[in-house]
């Protein structure tokens, strides 16, 4: 046997071995290019969509011709402030909304009072920013900050909401509610109109970060409403606080509990490290602890005076007329909405005094 021949065929195996190790590697090359050009080939697709999708919605919804504007507080972060009014006045445009613009896409914080505002809220974010939506944190589930949010889901965006908001969503009040808006802000809610369910329900404090800038969603609990969450932009140093917080207004005591929101109050009041707080109505704040305060003073006096009266037995008219109201009359809203605020927190204290 020729002794060359062992060497021969094992020089031959080796560049066999090598040519097989190289298809190998080329095919996993290959591959790897075919998945990168699959995967940037949907994100062309998917930025395509996106940008149909928005198109849809800005002429799907009647057109509401609104004075909005979004005013930068931090390098990230804007608010858009609604009007001072009732519920139905500024074709529904009297809570706060804001956004937060990331490397990676938008935080929305609430959106507004029906679809055409949402829209015009996206509209505001367009002229900032062409990144897309990628989440829309709503503090609670009351209409004037939800009836919008149907805009941003049909473009993508993640809804999340804290726990409490299903019972808003399923209670016999909701449809009814609905209903009124349908005729008191017509044509802006109508039959389209429809209150979303979140996408993710939040039951305790939670972080996330996006784009590099880190979040602090704290769930509040029943407060002012049947759940309330606040967010905090950690690097901007701004609080989003829904409607824990009005500024420089009368708040509205919605369905939550007096007695947990004074709590909340006094714990956010501990410890405040904020550049700017935006309540769910009126200015933004640099000065958060007067922020709270005014609001937290206004619901205790409320809780001291109606809580008194419900002790004595007294009737509600009687009660209210005799209670001097003049530290808070002067301030916006008080005429709309603290008659109402007296009456919630008089029924809440007959029954607090019963258990």
């Amino acid at each position: 046997m020729n002794k060359k021949l062992p060497l021969i065929l094992a020089i031959v195996g080796a560049f066999s071995l090598t040519a097989c190790q190289a298809e190998k590697v080329n095919k996993e090359a290959v591959t790897e290019v075919k998945e990168k050009v699959t995967e940037v080939s949907q994100a062309v697709i998917k930025v395509k969509d996106t940008a149909a999708l928005e198109a849809e919605v800005l002429t799907k919804y009647p057109p509401l011709d609104i004075e909005m504007s979004a005013k930068k507080l931090a390098d990230h972060t804007y608010q858009v402030q609604g009007m001072a009014g009732i519920a139905t006045d500024n074709g529904g445009f009297i809570s706060n909304s804001g956004f937060v613009v990331t490397d990676e896409g938008v935080v929305v914080i609430d959106a507004l009072g029906s679809p055409p505002l949402a829209v015009e809220l996206l509209k505001r974010i367009r002229q900032v920013t062409d990144k897309p939506i990628k989440k829309l944190i709503i503090t609670h589930y009351h209409a004037d900050h939800v009836f919008g949010a149907q805009v941003f889901k049909e473009i993508g965006a993640e809804i999340i909401a804290p726990i409490g908001s299903m019972k808003y969503i399923n209670a016999d009040s909701t449809p009814a509610r609905l209903n009124e808006r349908r005729e008191s802000l017509k044509p802006w809610v109508n039959e389209q109109t429809y209150v979303v369910t979140p996408d993710v329900i939040i039951d305790k404090t939670t972080d996330f970060t996006l784009g590099g800038q880190e979040f602090t969603i704290n769930v509040v609990g029943a407060a002012h409403s049947d759940g309330d969450l606040t967010l905090l932009a950690k690097e901007d140093g701004i609080l989003f606080s829904g409607d824990i917080i009005f500024g420089g207004r009368v708040p509205f005591i919605g369905g939550g509990s007096t007695i947990k929101w004074v709590e909340t109050l006094a714990e956010m009041s501990k410890g405040l490290d904020l550049n700017v707080l935006v309540p769910g109505h009126g200015d933004a704040s640099t000065d958060p602890a007067q922020a709270i305060k005014l609001t937290s003073s206004y619901i205790i006096y409320m809780r001291e005076v109606m809580g008194a009266a419900a002790e004595d037995l007294e009737e509600f008219v009687e009660a209210y007329e005799a209670v001097d109201w003049s530290e808070f009359s002067s301030l916006p809203a008080f005429d709309n909405v603290n008659r109402m605020n007296a009456n919630t927190v008089f029924l809440s204290m007959e029954e607090e005094s019963v258990e």
